[in-house]
């Protein structure tokens, strides 16, 4: 009979280690990228990378910790002003002022959190949508930074952004296209410390712990799981990380409006969809749905509002025949886990079927 100790729980498998590697390779692929591809190109990579990092985030919270929430894009937007707020009123650097966008979100999302964690369900989700739209409205005051009409970034700072003379250099591009590129690298950093991140949390006791809150928190809390604290780590954390993906797409455009960093279509319901097609509760499923939503939003964005009814149906006829995500389709027939967060306990065959 074996030792009780010659046996582990683990996460690890082969298909898992070969996707961890597959995915190092295109990380570096990423990085030297530039050097071959068309402007287009990475800016279209930039939308992909920028959109996956917000569904991500919407997914832990959602899919991992059972916070729907549709109000995101108080984050997005916040983020995104604090960042033109730190340019514009403070004269700092554009790059450097992007944390500022990750702190005002901070500042955001302790009193939206002290709020809508007294709801549940659907009170939850619309609570949430409120706060976005009484955060919009009241940024819309901002007369220092255009009111509702918005402003852009002053000449001068988008001129002096760390970095862009340096790639300009070494590319041998405008100043343009190496704004671009600098934007393209850090969306590519930011998506790859918050999918590893992610990761890293479902793969230890936090995960477990997260999980069991969002099957039934009185049963989490019963065993020791500490429901609050936990729901009040992850939603500061994903509204952090959102509020500098809200500063860098808007350090991209270089133009920012109440409209457009609030919106509540862009920076949640796409995302939504997105995660919803994918594949809620999965790293995979993100993946996969903003690979679709982006080849839907090519192919039929000519056709306006068609579009979105057509994102529409789509994303009910997934939800009827394929309720898990396309991904979840694709890995019940198949087995296959690219990021395995699942134990499974390991150790030496037991002879003789014992």
């Amino acid at each position: 009979m074996e030792h009780p100790s010659a046996y582990r729980l683990t996460t690890r498998t082969r298909i898992g280690t070969a996707a961890g590697l597959a995915a190092l390779v295109l990380f570096v692929v990423g990085l030297v990228l530039p050097a071959f591809a068309s402007r287009s190109l990475i800016q279209d990579l930039f939308y992909i990378l920028t959109m996956l990092t917000l569904a991500q985030l919407w997914n832990l919270l959602a899919g991992y910790g059972g916070l729907v929430s549709v109000g995101q894009q108080a984050f997005v937007g916040i983020g995104a002003y604090a960042m033109f707020g730190g340019v514009i009123l403070l004269g700092w650097n554009p790059l450097a002022a992007i944390l500022l966008g990750g702190l005002a979100a901070l500042v955001l999302a302790v009193p939206t959190a002290y709020f809508v964690f007294r709801l549940q369900g659907a009170y939850f989700a619309i609570g949430t949508w409120v706060i976005a739209e009484v955060t919009r409205l009241l940024v819309a005051q901002w007369k220092a930074l255009g009111g509702g009409t918005g402003t852009s970034l002053p000449r001068e700072a988008t001129g002096n952004i760390f970095g862009v003379d340096a790639i300009r250099m070494l590319f041998g591009v405008r100043e343009a296209a190496a704004r671009d590129i600098l934007a393209y690298w850090l969306a590519l950093v930011l998506v790859a410390v918050v999918t590893g991140v992610i990761y890293w949390l479902l793969r230890n006791r936090l995960g477990l712990a997260l999980a069991a809150v969002r099957d039934n928190t009185e049963a989490a809390k019963s065993v020791g799981v500490d429901a609050a604290r936990l729901k009040w780590a992850v939603f500061l954390i994903a509204s952090i990380a959102t509020g500098l993906t809200g500063g860098l797409i808007f350090l991209q455009t270089a133009r920012i409006s109440p409209g457009a960093a609030f919106a509540l279509t862009d920076w949640t319901a796409y995302v939504v969809f997105i995660v919803v097609i994918g594949g809620i509760g999965t790293i995979e499923g993100p993946i996969v749905g903003v690979l679709v939503f982006f080849a839907l939003r090519t192919a039929l964005a000519d056709y306006g509002s068609w579009y979105l009814m057509s994102l529409g149906f789509i994303a009910i006829a997934v939800m009827l025949f394929a309720p898990r995500g396309l991904w979840g389709l694709i890995s019940s027939r198949s087995g296959l886990h690219l990021f395995p967060v699942r134990r499974r306990l390991t150790g030496p065959k037991i002879e003789g079927g014992k």
